[in-house]
């Protein structure tokens, strides 16, 4: 594998998904498994001690869910993107794992292939989620009209969209130095913790489809 390589972080206690995403992965050009985990706790030491740039994440498990995880690694900081692997088909099952900061979530019986991808997706920025977890988000969001400058609107719903910095400044003939800084402001004046919240909360808004 290169130095260039997604590092990712298999987390499921069931040995027979974790090595068989391991086995999958591991052919993958550009991909490379650097570790595995059982439970919430040793998710998060893992994650810690590994720096993976994605965690491949199971919602249920023994010694504190997905979630539980998910909030422990957003209170250290830890900046690993975060790609839940659930069996759970109900959105609502889902939900608190976005709340907790999620950047997406595939299902179990994933394509491999799409699994590939959704992991390349959510390293470069990308969140992943569909029309049905977007709508069952609470819909308290004021129009970020009265607090957003026009090009702060734009990029917002280009976030919501899915794409990366790199793809909102091709898109809007900006540096992406500018972008970086219109999504901290963004963050700031939502008081919003990352990208994925600015989605939802774009979604809310009404400013862009969820399948848009």
């Amino acid at each position: 594998m290169t130095t260039s390589a997604i590092r990712v972080l298999v987390v499921d206690d069931h040995q027979v998904v974790r090595q068989g995403l391991r086995t999958f992965l591991d052919i993958q050009d550009g991909i490379e498994v650097v570790g595995e985990a059982a439970d919430a706790g040793s998710c998060v030491a893992a994650a810690e001690r590994l720096h993976p740039d994605v965690i491949l994440l199971d919602l249920r498990m023994p010694d504190g869910d997905g979630v539980t995880a998910l909030r422990k690694l957003r209170e250290l900081g830890n900046p690993a993107r975060v790609l839940v692997v659930t069996s759970f088909t109900d959105p609502s099952a889902v939900l608190p794992a976005v709340r907790a900061g999620a950047a997406g979530y595939v299902y179990k019986d994933v394509d491999p292939l799409a699994l590939a991808t959704a992991i390349r997706a959510v390293h470069a920025g990308h969140v992943l989620f569909n029309r049905d977890v977007a709508t069952m988000l609470s819909t308290r969001a004021e129009p970020p009209e009265t607090r957003l400058t026009d090009r702060e609107h734009q990029v917002l719903a280009e976030i919501a969209r899915g794409r990366s910095n790199r793809e909102i400044a091709r898109s809007l003939a900006v540096a992406e130095k500018t972008v970086k800084t219109h999504v901290s402001a963004i963050l700031a004046k939502l008081a919003l913790q990352d990208r994925t919240q600015a989605a939802l909360y774009a979604m809310r808004a009404g400013l862009v489809d969820a399948a848009d």
